[in-house]
């Protein structure tokens, strides 16, 4: 799989598997030796099984997820994509709008992933020129 491909396939996955809190299909998306960091001065999650804890543990604080992910920008094995999502969040009503910088093996796993967002009060959209 091109890291193109890898790369709009990562982000179609995780916008139907995050409005469906879907772990399983995140999950699958990582090689089994993955580096995933959600935040620059976070915990770095390694291999599927911290990918999993993660994700399970921020899915299980939300609901009512409405995402959206921007076309990625490709540059070899490497990938940027903006991401925005609107949910409840430990019940309250949050946007957050970040993005993923993302290294593909071969094959189109998700070998090392590094996140940086920002959060604010209430639900919106992203705006009209967002994620292209």
């Amino acid at each position: 799989m091109t890291p193109a491909a890898a790369a709009r396939h990562w982000a179609e996955t995780w916008q139907r598997a995050w409005e469906a809190l879907d772990v399983d299909a995140i999950v699958a998306l990582y090689h089994p030796d993955a580096t995933f960091s959600s935040q620059p001065f976070r915990t770095v999650h390694r291999g599927r099984d911290g990918v999993r804890e993660y994700v399970a543990r921020a899915f299980g604080e939300e609901r009512d997820v409405q995402a959206w992910f921007g076309t990625p920008i490709v540059d070899g094995d490497r990938a940027a994509v903006e991401w925005w999502a609107a949910l409840v969040d430990e019940g309250r009503e949050v946007t957050l709008a970040g993005t993923s910088v993302l290294r593909f093996d071969a094959g189109g796993l998700v070998l090392d992933q590094r996140d940086t967002w920002n959060v604010r009060d209430g639900r919106s959209e992203p705006p009209a020129i967002w994620g292209r």
